[in-house]
């Protein structure tokens, strides 16, 4: 994780202390960028330890199209405590814009004098879509799901930070695919396994289900609490990367994260330089068990493994 290590050094030698809507002040960097490539393991912080079953809870519950906390609480997470009602409702937040994307459109009936009835509210699944195009129109430029509805934003407890995200693929090339294939049998068992003889042929890769294209996923986040926020940000994101491509049938390549407002706050920096004091250490593994859909995971389809990291350093929330 050097390239967290390397924004949270670049914050404290290039930041600008600013005040925010929390009181808290912050030192701050505008533009960034990190790029994880998950073969090269799971990308999760290590100069800390990070909370991952908390994580994958959020994420079932964000694609689940939750907006109350009672899934959360229930699974021992606290995590959106601070801004929920005393009903446990936050409004129409991340899960909310990704299934049910809403906006208002007039209603009209057949009567002459009165065409006109009022307003609906008309629901787009958004990720339902991404997924729709990822199998079917792969090239597309435009598989993005957005959290930021402007319409909306009044009634949600908290504005979007990681606001959109974007999926992008591309083919392999022979070798790569073959790559794959020998993830499964050894290059060596598969003439026995298969009953089909090295070299293959691509129609053959195919009726094997091997894959042929990378994934890849890119997240832009307006504001991000770079001590607290995201290293959660970060696992989260690679994770809902590895699921959709297990249900497209794809590899999954980059996480490439995007930061607008990047930074640090004042009551922070003592953890911040804790962390730049600590070795990096290895990054885990994750593996997953298969599903057909992006909606069916739970949580016990996650295992990860081989995780090691220096000990926890407690953040204040800024609310």
């Amino acid at each position: 994780m050097k390239q967290y290590l390397d924004l949270l050094t670049r914050i404290i030698d290039e930041g600008t202390e600013k005040e925010d809507r929390t009181g808290t002040g912050t030192l701050s960097v505008f533009g960034a960028q990190m790029r994880f490539d998950l073969r090269d393991g799971f990308p999760l912080v290590t100069t800390k330890k990070v909370h991952m079953k908390s994580i994958i809870h959020e994420l079932i519950w964000l694609i689940s199209g939750d907006t109350n906390i009672k899934y959360l609480n229930d699974n021992g997470v606290k995590i959106w405590d601070e801004w929920a009602d005393e009903e446990g409702a936050l409004g129409p937040i991340y899960g909310e814009q990704w299934r049910n994307w809403g906006h208002w459109e007039p209603e009209f009936t057949a009567n002459v004098q009165e065409p006109f009835m009022g307003m609906r509210r008309k629901k787009v699944d958004q990720l339902a879509n991404a997924i729709d195009l990822l199998r079917n129109n792969p090239d597309s430029r435009r598989i993005i799901v957005s959290a930021w509805n402007a319409a909306d934003l009044d009634q949600m407890a908290l504005h979007p930070c990681h606001m959109m995200f974007q999926y992008n693929t591309c083919p392999m090339d022979r070798q790569e695919r073959l790559n794959e294939a020998y993830k499964i049998i050894p290059q060596d068992e598969w003439a026995s396994n298969t009953g089909v003889p090295y070299p293959y042929e691509d129609g053959e890769l195919d009726d094997l289900l091997i894959p042929s294209r990378w994934l890849d996923l890119q997240m832009f986040q307006r504001s991000t609490d770079s001590l607290l926020g995201l290293p959660f940000n970060i696992a989260s994101y690679s994770l809902l990367l590895m699921m959709t491509a297990q249900v497209v049938n794809m590899v999954p390549r980059d996480f490439v994260w995007t930061g607008g407002d990047t930074h640090i706050y004042r009551n922070h920096f003592k953890g911040a330089l804790t962390q730049l004091e600590r070795e990096p250490m290895s990054l885990p593994s994750m593996t997953i068990r298969p599903r057909a859909e992006l909606w069916n995971y739970k949580y016990e389809d996650f295992s990860l493994e081989g995780y090691q990291s220096h000990p926890h350093i407690k953040f204040e929330v800024a609310v």
